[in-house]
């Protein structure tokens, strides 16, 4: 059985454990590889994962070994396929381990077959890049980067919209699953432990930076000509949404009601349960790029807030996905899109009767969209066939 191992250190709380979580599960379940994944804050995989035991080194969660990232980092043999999320550089020591050489002993530290002593030993390298929708993407996703010092060599794996890229994050059954879940809301509503919706109200999650411009969006919520219900995950949005209430705190189980607007302060939930609350809401407000590419499988309107960068570089990518996503989009949908993102992500005014009046066609085309990302390879798929073409003929385990 091949190995891999899945660098990933946490920075964005939730989206950089997300990716790195949901690929190596799905590496585990669907093409049968061993994979050992290193991350360095196993709390917030815990907050995703509630199997998980934030207080081992070591353990085995649903098919993944789960190895704390500590310095200095164990000497030991790196797998035979190695990712590196993000640009989170190797530990020294595994890096130069990772060099081809000569097998000396027949011992292999994952208790499983070794290579035949003597024989040598190839890997392949991957930096898997962030997600971005820029045409510049394609020319660059599979590329090879020499190491300076060591006999190795990197390949930069592209996430993406095109055939051209790495493709997007997609378990099987995904999209079949979430559609058995449109026939049974009832159950997904008891599950979050509220009740059903009326039928005038438009049902909105939302998940944010605490950079966002919340009171503005909740003004504009409040005033909204139709009713409007929001789902908010607890994080660290809450105190900017106490303040707008007037309240010293919120917690789980709490509610906020002004005007048109009623807000509930649900529990942050587990990645499965997340997937099913943007199944079952209308608008989904996301931020970063685990919940941007479940947005996009829920097949409902998205709002998303781009990580902020210096030098406003987020507004090149997010000018980038609007440009693809608004794609077939009605024109007058479209510019109402692209104004209210633009305002969501800039701290501006927000005025959401004159986006959600294109509600019907936002819709429409929400599923339109998952429909034609759906046609292209999965990135976990592509990334095992990738390594396959890389790795040694002599290494047949694949």
């Amino acid at each position: 059985m091949v190995r891999w191992d899945i660098f990933c250190r946490v920075i964005d709380n939730y989206g950089d454990i997300g990716v790195c979580w949901r690929l190596a599960r799905q590496l585990a379940a669907e093409h049968g590889i061993a994979v050992r994944l290193w991350v360095d804050d196993v709390a917030s995989l815990k907050r995703i994962c509630p199997d998980v035991d934030a207080t081992l080194e070591v353990q085995n969660c649903r098919g993944v070994e789960v190895w704390r990232w500590i310095e200095p980092f164990p000497d030991l043999v790196p797998a035979e396929v190695v990712i590196e999320a993000f640009g989170c550089e190797l530990p020294e020591n595994y890096m130069a381990a990772m060099a081809p050489s000569i097998l000396q002993s027949a011992n292999h530290v994952w208790g499983r077959p070794s290579p035949t002593r003597g024989e040598e030993v190839k890997r392949v390298w991957i930096n898997l890049e962030y997600l971005s929708a820029e045409q510049w993407v394609e020319g660059c996703h599979g590329l090879p980067s020499p190491h300076p010092r060591l006999p190795m060599t990197k390949y930069f794996f592209f996430p993406g919209f095109t055939p051209a890229t790495g493709g997007l994050l997609r378990e099987k059954g995904l999209l079949a699953q979430r559609n058995v879940s449109e026939h049974n809301l009832a159950e997904l509503w008891d599950r979050f432990g509220l009740p059903f919706p009326l039928s005038p109200e438009t049902i909105v999650s939302l998940f944010c930076y605490d950079s966002a411009p919340i009171g503005n969006l909740l003004d504009a919520w409040a005033v909204s000509t139709t009713a409007v219900r929001c789902l908010l995950p607890e994080g660290k949005a809450l105190e900017q949404i106490a303040s707008w209430a007037g309240r010293t705190s919120l917690a789980v189980g709490d509610s906020v009601q002004r005007g048109n607007l009623v807000l509930h302060v649900i529990p942050f939930m587990p990645q499965e349960d997340y997937d099913r609350l943007l199944w079952a809401c209308d608008c989904n407000f996301v931020r970063g790029e685990d919940s941007f590419v479940r947005a996009q499988w829920a097949a409902r309107p998205l709002i998303w807030q781009i990580y902020p960068q210096q030098d406003n570089v987020h507004q090149v990518k997010l000018n980038a996905f609007l440009d693809r996503y608004c794609q077939g989009l009605a024109e007058e949908a479209a510019a109402a899109l692209r104004t209210f993102y633009y305002n969501w992500n800039s701290g501006r005014r927000l005025d959401w009767d004159d986006f959600w009046q294109h509600r019907t066609v936002l819709q429409d085309h929400a599923m339109a969209w998952a429909e034609q990302l759906a046609k292209i390879t999965d990135l976990a798929s592509n990334l095992v066939s990738f390594c396959k073409n890389q790795i040694s003929s002599k290494n047949s385990n694949f």
